[in-house]
């Protein structure tokens, strides 16, 4: 039987319950979701796993989404990002 691969996103959220709930809602819909809590992991998952879609914070700890999306694009890396905020 042929399986077909899930599209993968990586959900970048630093409050928590809403990190979950994207998770649970993107899976329900069949995607594959990894989750990060700060740029730096963003920034080591993204140079070892590939992504088909990053949804980002903007207001993040340590390291801001706008800096992690830059930092992704030197990396020469073009998935697509979808930036989420509050503001």
């Amino acid at each position: 039987m042929n399986k077909e691969r899930k599209a993968s996103v990586l959900v970048v959220e630093d409050e928590t319950s809403l990190r979950e709930a994207l998770k649970l809602n993107l899976e329900l819909e069949g995607y594959e979701v990894t989750t990060a809590d700060n740029g730096p992991i963003v920034l080591k998952l993204v140079k070892s796993e590939y992504f088909d879609l990053i949804i980002l914070d903007i207001m993040l700890p340590d390291m801001d989404g706008i800096t992690v999306c830059e930092t992704i694009r030197m990396l020469h890396n073009d998935v697509p990002i979808l930036f989420l905020s509050a503001r």
